[in-house]
């Protein structure tokens, strides 16, 4: 058994940030104007602790564009709304291998969105959302789910909506190709503009560090310590984001830091340690906007790896991690 202070946390949080802060690598999504004119200087590391506790660093109140990480919310109030095995039959679980707004992957898999973490998967998640046919209240089910996943209120960034739905006409064509294949549960453009408003919801590296200690917490919230979703469902999630939070890089990312987590081209990631890793497991996110060629946060990558690396915690290690005061 390995035991961990909450010391220890923070003190290896402070050496991450201060040994990423100045890391230059990467540039922000120039293809959503938007997000390229974030301030690229901005970083921040925050660990939600199953007793509630936070330990941050830097601009962890900064609220940016969830982007992608959304599709992990949508995605289990999905399975919330029907079942686990229904989310696995409509849209599926498996990793394509190729880029998330591929419309290529829709075909190579036989009419399939393969899995609610790409684009073409969300989309089609966000038809499901229950009441079929009504916009509002899907929207308020959805950002419902999500305040309560992260402990508060998330808003909409209004200009990143715009700048967004300006921009998406990839999405366009995915959303009606899955109408062609009957792979969209509802209207095709109501789906689509749920996916995008849920895209450009405003977020912190904190909210997002408590919806994955959330996750890693069988959907109890260890802040205010409220089941929010089934027990079961948990598994099936951090399963799908094993498989392709980092996309075709899930991989390289997997075997590198042993810590499923979703990226968000607004610069986040969301890491979730679960509870076979750490009793009562927690959430890990970092957030800078600069992003590698892949889309994924240069500053927030290296953060995470370093902090699992330095912590000894490894989703694909049996050793029992205990955290102490």
């Amino acid at each position: 058994m390995k035991k961990i202070t909450k010391s220890e946390i923070r003190a290896v949080v402070d050496e991450s940030y201060e040994k990423f802060k100045d890391e230059v690598g990467g540039k922000n999504a120039d293809y959503i104007p938007f997000l390229a004119g974030v301030d690229s200087s901005l970083f921040g590391i925050a660990i939600a602790l199953p007793d509630g506790d936070i330990i941050e660093k830097g601009d962890t109140s900064y609220v940016f564009g969830i982007e992608s990480i959304s599709k992990v919310p949508t995605a289990i109030l999905a399975m919330e709304h029907y079942s686990a095995q229904e989310v696995m039959q409509k849209i599926g679980a498996d990793a394509t291998g190729l880029p998330f707004n591929s419309i290529m992957a829709i075909l190579l898999e036989n009419d399939h969105p393969s899995t609610p973490l790409v684009n073409s998967g969300a989309i089609s998640a966000a038809s499901m959302i229950k009441p079929v046919g009504d916009s509002d209240a899907k929207w308020r089910a959805i950002t419902g789910f999500m305040a309560e996943l992260c402990g508060s209120e998330l808003v909409l960034l209004e200009k990143l909506y715009e700048s967004e739905s300006e921009t998406n006409y990839n999405n366009r064509s995915i959303a009606w190709l899955l109408k062609n294949y009957d792979r969209i549960y509802d209207n095709p453009d109501l789906a689509l503009d749920l996916y995008t408003r849920g895209c450009s919801l405003g977020v912190t590296a904190r909210q997002l560090a408590i919806a994955g200690a959330t996750v890693a917490c069988r959907g109890v919230n260890p802040t205010t310590k409220k089941q929010v979703f089934k027990a079961e469902n948990t598994t099936k999630v951090i399963s799908l984001i094993s498989t392709v939070g980092f996309y075709e890089h899930t991989g390289d990312w997997m075997y590198e830091s042993g810590i499923p987590a979703k990226t968000g081209v607004g610069g986040g990631i969301m890491g979730i340690v679960p509870s076979g890793a750490t009793p009562g497991g927690f959430g890990i996110a970092a957030f800078s906007p600069p992003l590698d060629s892949s889309g994924n946060s240069v500053r927030a990558q290296s953060s995470i790896k370093y902090i699992a690396q330095r912590l000894g915690i490894n989703l694909f290690d049996s050793q029992e991690i205990v955290i102490e005061k």
